[in-house]
């Protein structure tokens, strides 16, 4: 088997047939002339339902999270959300149950909270770093996913995958991970028990804040076609420009996590020993909690930090609004450094909810400048 940074610029990628262009086209057609009624050249009739270039980006992303599992396939979608919906609404129905992490991305939240629970499908919130835990939320008879992130978002805490697939499948449910904040380059659960990956691919696998898509990454064939069945009928698909900019930098994925990481190691090492930090939340940390159960199951440990600001809430407001290197905005996983309060941001709606993060907590994607403008740019803001 290839190397994975092989199989990132490879994979689904075969030089163009008629013209030898090493970087696949952008096959920007709705539609596809047909030899005959049903007569179909390489399977395509109309966009929504296939795409070349669409194509060669979940092939590319089941080379990459899912090498050598014989029947493994991956779905691009328009977004992290429409891959989410249409695995809910896929696998789920009115009665199910499902289990998620007690510190989920807030578009999760909302999405069983506003979304999926009207249509009938509640939910329990758990710690992730608890099989115990997450199994006493399983409701038996009724839970059809447990719903995991790890490291999770945004506080950062690690959860078994191995040891949850075990719980997950004695119940009778699937394992769902989501892998956005490790990327395949540092984290493969589908090799640890996992049955579905999902991806937000803007973030890490897009890594250039240009485009907004998502992706499902499945272990079972037929569970993958009944995904693209919904994922057809739903018309949740990413058009063909966008799944050629995952592509594009995918290629230059573990290039980029390297130095994520090591720009990332830095900035935890000047926040552990700031006085107006009262705590770091990185799994490259020997006191993270999730410390040891990630470098088991992770090659690295990522460009995500986060941090409590000791002067409370108006602090860490002021602060992140004071940055000039890392710039205030929501997403994560470029190239460029951003920094953001989570509870008035990207988890604002879990707010009054056992989802609900500390107002103190400031998270940052640590980009891939320069270490020593991301350092300095902290000092000032900190004060």
């Amino acid at each position: 088997m290839a190397g994975f940074e092989t199989r990132a610029i490879h994979a689904g990628q075969e030089p163009d047939p008629l013209t030898g262009a090493v970087v696949p086209p952008i096959y920007q057609v709705s539609t596809y002339k047909q030899d005959g009624v049903g007569g179909l050249r390489g399977g395509y009739e109309y966009s929504r339902s296939g795409n070349p270039t669409r194509t060669a980006l979940e092939e590319c992303l089941a080379a990459l999270e899912a090498p050598d599992i014989d029947g493994a396939r991956a779905l691009a979608f328009a977004s992290g959300l429409a891959a989410e919906d249409t695995l809910i609404r896929t696998t789920c129905a009115p009665g199910a149950h499902v289990v998620i992490p007690d510190d989920a991305y807030g578009g999760t939240y909302r999405l069983f909270a506003k979304v999926a629970a009207p249509w009938g499908v509640d939910h329990t919130p758990a710690a992730v770093t608890d099989p115990a835990a997450v199994a006493a939320a399983i409701v038996p008879g009724r839970t059809r996913l447990v719903w995991i992130e790890t490291p999770t978002n945004p506080l950062l805490n690690i959860a078994d995958i191995a040891a949850l697939a075990e719980v997950a499948h004695a119940a009778g449910a699937l394992l769902v991970v989501d892998n956005t904040f490790a990327s395949p380059y540092l984290q493969q659960p589908l090799l640890l028990g996992a049955d579905v990956v999902v991806h937000s691919t803007t973030k890490y696998l897009g890594g250039h804040s240009d485009v907004v898509g998502g992706a499902l990454i499945v272990r079972d064939a037929e569970l993958a076609d009944r995904l693209a069945y919904h994922e057809n009928a739903m018309g949740s698909v990413p058009g063909p420009f966008d799944c050629w900019l995952v592509l594009r930098g995918i290629k230059t994925l573990g290039v980029r996590m390297d130095r994520h990481e090591s720009n990332a190691r830095a900035v935890v090492d000047f926040l552990v020993a700031h006085p107006k930090v009262a705590e770091v939340r990185w799994p490259g940390l020997a006191g993270h909690p999730g410390h040891e159960v990630a470098a088991r199951q992770m090659r690295g440990f990522g460009g995500m930090v986060s941090f409590r600001h000791r002067d409370g809430q108006q602090a860490a407001l002021d602060m992140v609004a004071r940055t000039e290197v890392f710039t205030l905005g929501e997403s994560l996983g470029g190239v460029e450094s951003l920094i953001e309060h989570p509870g008035r941001m990207t988890h604002a709606s879990a707010a009054g909810s056992p989802l609900e993060v500390p107002d103190d907590l400031v998270r940052l994607s640590v980009g891939i400048e320069s270490v020593d403008d991301l350092i300095a740019d902290l000092a000032m803001a900190l004060g």
